[in-house]
């Protein structure tokens, strides 16, 4: 394909077929999309600096911010209704607790009140 056939127009450094991050251009006359095969002619990047920076947070900050996160109420809600609080939202996560030929149990933990429920499904 042929850069002047694509229908998309955007950031250079991404496909503009697919959105796909390009790789870093060549000696060659044109970068090659690695998904779909998209040309795009190299004297389109002529003067164009390109600059990548990685930062890395602190090992302290990560392990504070582990301690104050509250595990119980990780994960996807579903709008189950609790049956203490009668509020809708609760968070849940499975567990094979029996056997491999039985279904996993369900561990509901309501998002205000915090009661716990479990599901044998």
């Amino acid at each position: 394909m042929d850069c002047a056939m694509s229908c998309f127009s955007g950031d250079s450094n991404f496909c503009p077929e697919c959105g796909t991050v390009l790789p870093m251009p060549r000696a060659l006359d044109a970068v090659t999309c690695p998904l779909c095969s998209f040309r795009i002619s190299i004297r389109l990047f002529a003067g164009q600096e390109i600059k990548s920076t990685v930062v890395f947070n602190p090992i302290e900050q990560s392990l504070m911010l582990e301690e104050e996160e509250d595990s119980e109420l990780k994960g996807p809600v579903t709008d189950r209704r609790c049956s203490r609080c009668n509020k809708e939202g609760m968070v849940y996560h499975t567990r094979q607790m029996r056997s491999a030929d039985e279904g996993q149990t369900v561990f509901f933990t309501c998002i205000h009140c915090r009661y716990q429920e479990k599901e044998d499904s």
